[in-house]
């Protein structure tokens, strides 16, 4: 049973649930872990991660199907680009499967907290790892802190999702051969002051062009991007410093072998988006799944794709159904898509 809340005007942000997950990692290997009803964490005041920001984390999210259970989509993906981040940030790994059995003991702790099928919430789950001891010089911590929480989020989008504005950043988001395909906390901290200058100017988000020629689209400051050609194929920009959404990855195998699409990785060039090169655009991500893109701005020259900023785009809206009836359970999922919770 979940409890007894208003699920379908819950917002974008965190409550506080009944328990979570803690290992630490000291002398070379991680402790057991355990779970717990303790929401603080208490650090030196000198740890690595208040001074050198050594912090990465995960995002994913628990659903209720239609006939009941309580899943989450592709966890093991989030295992391994977690790993990923820490062998980066000269961090020690959290295993794999300790890292799936820690998420599946928080959200079973907390399946009241679990939003009812239908409602338009999930539960979010934020697995997190930061350097815990005292570290005054430039070099990696020692200690370190696993910890998993999960909090219900509202429907990203309330009233239907409509087409969003955004603008082509002054600013790089990553730097080459940089930590732009892991998912730092730095990589966020650095896109904030981009973010609150595009909201202030009225968009959404910044769309980063590499940092090398600024002439190729790479991502936004939390979600890749897709692009709709005018054929109906799916292209999907390529660079080293894009993070790898699970989500993304998701939409391409939905595209090519569930809907038939022709699907396409490659350098995308800001001039062919500004020449009409596409028909739809859209943001993927956890959070929403799919922002669709109405209009891109680049220094006043505006580009309005041809779905226009008053729907989501026909093609962007099959892969949205397609991915979130596979999240939810209505429509059935390739093998190991979906990992039920017990």
């Amino acid at each position: 049973m979940s409890k007894d809340m208003d699920w379908s005007n819950l917002g974008f942000g965190y409550i506080r649930t009944d328990q979570r997950y803690v290992s630490n990692y000291k002398d070379g290997s991680w402790d057991e872990g355990t779970l717990t009803s303790d929401d603080c964490v208490t650090i030196s005041e000198c740890a690595c991660v208040l001074q050198y920001a050594q912090s990465i984390f995960e995002g994913l999210k628990a659903y209720q199907t239609e006939d009941g259970r309580i899943v989450t989509f592709r966890p093991d993906l989030n295992a391994e680009r977690m790993i990923d981040s820490a062998k980066r940030l000269e961090m020690p790994p959290f295993p794999k499967e300790r890292f799936l059995d820690a998420v599946d003991q928080v959200v079973s702790a907390n399946r009241e907290w679990v939003p009812p099928f239908g409602s338009g919430a999930t539960l979010y789950i934020r697995p997190y790892m930061f350097g815990s001891n005292a570290v005054i010089g430039v070099k990696p911590a020692e200690e370190y802190q696993f910890r998993v929480f999960v909090t219900p989020v509202g429907p990203y989008f309330k009233g239907g999702a409509k087409p969003i504005s955004v603008k082509i950043s002054d600013f790089d988001r990553a730097a080459p051969h940089g930590t732009g395909h892991v998912k730092a906390g730095l990589n966020y901290a650095m896109s904030l002051h981009a973010l609150v200058t595009a909201h202030n100017e009225g968009f959404a988000e910044n769309i980063y062009l590499d940092p090398g020629t600024r002439t190729k689209i790479e991502e936004t400051g939390g979600a890749n991007i897709i692009f709709i050609d005018g054929d109906g194929n799916v292209v999907i920009p390529k660079s080293d410093s894009i993070l790898p959404s699970i989500t993304r990855r998701s939409l391409m195998v939905v595209a090519e072998s569930v809907l038939g699409l022709k699907v396409t990785q490659r350098e995308v060039l800001l001039s062919e988006v500004k020449f009409g090169a596409f028909k739809e655009c859209g943001l993927c991500g956890t959070a929403a799944v799919i922002s669709p893109v109405g209009k891109i701005t680049d220094h006043g020259e505006e580009f309005v794709f041809a779905a226009g900023m008053e729907e989501m785009g026909p093609v962007t809206k099959k892969l949205y159904d397609t991915l979130t009836g596979i999240q939810m359970g209505r429509i059935e999922a390739p093998e190991g898509w979906i990992r039920e919770i017990k």
